[in-house]
């Protein structure tokens, strides 16, 4: 029963958003989406985040300086750094290495770098989180990943490259949205959503359990909480928060 709602539902989204769907089939989608659509709906979605998750992020970041290196630096290596909303969180002195797969969020990035003069930028790599080869082995502290592991294409290989960047004794900190209960509603309109969302929103996918893979990697310490962060008429809700010691 509810498999056939599903399908019908779906096939209602795809009616409503069928140009989006032609543009895609005639290659035309993905770059304007890339380039325009993505980083200015992520501006306007990441402020309402933003607002929402800020009790959750000072809490998570709070002992990101327990992390500095035996030398007192604090390298720290963000994967899908975006327009760097999360550089207000990070302690002064902190080394920073920028990545994100796609270039064309440079205007609010350095927005804010400027407003963010606390912090020592060392570069910005073009890199998917699967394929950090730029980056050497053991060189970093701490690799922060929030609201990207959704769209990677293979979270065990991004999770493993987080690994190999880290030195031992260093963490991995995380904040994701994931996939609702699965006999609630919010799981019902997650499986929905899914194709259309996943296409309109560079790849985003809702029903994810990363938890699952955090525990499959080879952290020797992990702590994972479910959180609620509700951002009003989307299907995105629980979040999973926490950080893994390599």
């Amino acid at each position: 029963e509810a498999g056939a709602s599903v399908l019908l539902l779906r096939a209602c989204l795809v009616l409503l958003a069928f140009p989006i769907y032609v543009l895609s089939f005639l290659g035309m989608w993905e770059p304007f989406c890339r380039k325009v659509f993505f980083p200015y709906i992520l501006d306007r979605i990441g402020v309402v985040h933003d607002r929402k998750s800020k009790k959750h992020k000072l809490e998570l970041f709070r002992n990101l300086p327990e992390f500095r290196s035996p030398s007192g630096e604090l390298r720290l290596l963000e994967i899908g750094t975006g327009s760097g909303s999360n550089f207000q969180f990070y302690p002064p002195g902190c080394k920073v290495t920028c990545t994100d797969i796609n270039p064309n969020f440079q205007e609010s990035l350095s927005k804010n770098m400027k407003k963010n003069q606390h912090l020592q930028y060392e570069r910005c790599l073009v890199a998917a989180g699967e394929d950090l080869h730029q980056v050497p082995s053991g060189s970093v502290d701490v690799v922060v990943c929030t609201l990207v592991l959704c769209s990677v294409h293979s979270v065990s290989s991004t999770l493993r490259e987080v690994l190999r960047v880290l030195r031992p004794g260093g963490a991995f900190y995380f904040m994701e949205h994931v996939a609702a209960e699965h006999s609630s509603w919010k799981y019902f309109w997650q499986q929905v959503c899914y194709p259309t969302w996943k296409l309109i929103f560079a790849g985003c996918c809702l029903t994810r359990e990363l938890w699952k893979n955090l525990e499959e990697a080879k952290f020797s310490e992990l702590k994972v909480q479910h959180i609620s962060v509700a951002l009003p008429w989307t299907p995105i809700e629980p979040h999973i928060v926490g950080y893994g010691v390599k």
